[in-house]
Parts: C-alpha cells; structure tokens; sequence
C-alpha cells in the first residue's frame, strides 16, 4: 500500500509510546507519538546514529540538554543530534503530546512534483504575502 491513515487514540491508550512507523508503515525514517501524564520525568538518553526532532503536540514539556532547562509548549520544537543527551519530561499539571522523528544520513534535496501544471502558480504563492 503507498498511504495509510491512523491516529494516537488508535495506536493505544494511557501513557507511553505510539508506535507510529510500524502501524504506518513508514520506512524513511523513525517517528513515535509519546503521551506523558502529568508529572512525568523523562529519562537522559541519547542515540548511536539517529538524530531527533520532537514536536509538542499539545501540552508542555521540559527539556534538558547540555546544561539547559527549556520549557516547550503547543507548537515546540527540538532538534537533537544523535549522540547528544537529552531528557524530555513533564513536570506541569496537565498531559502532553508529542512526535519523535528520527533520522540519519541527511537531507533529501526537493523532489516534490505538482501532478496537475496548474498547482504550479498556486504552489509558488503559497503563504507569501500579496
């Protein structure tokens, strides 16, 4: 199959990982949803080769890496390189929602192709001001 369709709330329930990739199967890279309840400490870990890009999704986090503390909330972003250590926990009162993608080896240059030539000028003016 060449799409599929899921969402977190049917890839389990409570706390913990959402085994996106598998579920989806994407194979490009590594992506996890993580629900952390309130209270949640995180544990400091880091990767052999992948590097991490966490989304909050909803809620707040609180990332800790090379002796910086940052809260995130609704629409943060962090990347990590693989062997960095990082910690990403939830000390607030309320739950947290978040996406780990993971990687390695690099950027794809732009290949996207507009099936229909018409999408082309619409394409371009997409989010620039008139």
């Amino acid at each position: 199959m060449t799409y599929a369709f899921s969402s977190l709330n049917e890839l389990g329930d409570g706390a913990g990982f959402r085994k996106i990739r598998a579920a989806l199967g994407v194979t490009a890279f590594g992506i996890n949803g993580i629900v952390m309840p309130p209270g949640h400490e995180g544990f400091l870990h880091f990767h052999d080769t992948q590097d991490e890009l966490y989304f909050v999704h909803r809620g707040r986090v609180e990332v800790e890496v090379e002796g910086e503390t940052r809260v995130l909330g609704e629409g943060g972003l962090f990347h990590v390189e693989s062997t960095t250590p990082r910690k990403v926990s939830n000390p607030f009162d309320e739950e947290a929602v978040l996406l780990a993608i993971g990687g390695k080896d690099g950027y794809v240059e732009r290949d996207g192709h507009m099936v229909d030539e018409a999408d082309i000028a619409r394409r371009a003016s997409f989010g620039k001001s008139a």
